[in-house]
């Protein structure tokens, strides 16, 4: 998937932190439904960011890592984590090449990032890190837009201030990441996907589109400050009121590891 940019998440910590929802807990019970019991069991999370997956993985009993190679994110991730409770082992590393002993997970996801690698490589180390019979989990949270929505006004602003981003009238759905599992040797393929609502005050939305990546991880910092005070005009004057209910998508792709996955 080419996204035409380069993003340094980094830049982003702390709107990242503050503002992008985490995936909602319901994504457990369907993850379970489809094999991927992260209960108890090993789990990496690959771009793990915020740790955000990561730590709905831990609460739900799971023992996690999580891997990502912006240690700035990573930093914020173990103040969350400290706040909610739980423990989870942080690495600098990225999807491709994690330096990670093979077999060693139940379960490898990635969430809200599987664009960002080289699917062929990242999908070839997912399945040598599985034990046999694990699971890789490739999941989104994605805003969505539609006709005259908050949503499409936003988009509409992203590209006026950063042509480059390419990312806009996003359904939440992934079809290509299925073929990315199953030219890698991947079973047991399947998908499933749930709508929710989720309520944003104008200035946390405004600070979660500063943390995306056509925004604070790709434009100088004066046009981060600019395109911040042109969304905070235009939620003011064509999306007034103290709420905003942001239309999202819960999406998932889960495989079974290739059975003749070589383990070192």
């Amino acid at each position: 998937m080419a996204t035409g940019l380069d993003p340094d998440f980094g830049l982003t910590a702390h709107d990242y932190t503050r503002h992008r929802a985490g995936f909602p807990p319901e994504t457990i019970e369907r993850l379970g439904r489809l094999g991927a019991k992260v209960a108890e069991g090993d789990v990496l999370d690959l771009g793990t960011g915020t740790g955000s997956l990561a730590r709905l993985f831990a609460r739900a009993g799971a023992r996690v890592t999580g891997i990502d190679p912006a240690a700035a994110l990573l930093e914020q991730a173990k103040r969350l984590d400290r706040e909610a409770g739980v423990e989870i082992a942080y690495e600098v590393a990225t999807a491709e090449d994690t330096g990670l002993p093979g077999a060693s997970f139940d379960v490898v996801s990635a969430g809200q990032c599987w664009h960002w690698f080289d699917a062929p490589r990242a999908a070839a180390e997912v399945g040598r890190l599985l034990r046999p019979g694990g699971h890789a989990v490739i999941a989104h949270f994605d805003w969505l837009p539609l006709p005259g929505n908050v949503v499409e006004a936003t988009e509409q602003l992203i590209t006026a201030y950063n042509p480059a981003w390419s990312m806009g009238g996003g359904t939440g759905l992934y079809p290509r990441w299925l073929t990315d599992l199953a030219t890698a040797g991947f079973g047991a393929i399947e998908t499933f996907s749930f709508d929710l609502d989720v309520p944003y005050t104008p200035q946390a939305w405004t600070g979660r589109i500063r943390a995306s990546a056509g925004v604070g991880a790709s434009l100088a910092p004066h046009r981060v400050e600019e395109f911040s005070a042109d969304l905070e005009g235009i939620l003011r004057d064509r999306f007034p009121g103290d709420v905003l209910h942001i239309p999202h998508r819960t999406w998932a792709v889960v495989a079974v590891r290739p059975a003749m996955q070589t383990e070192l």
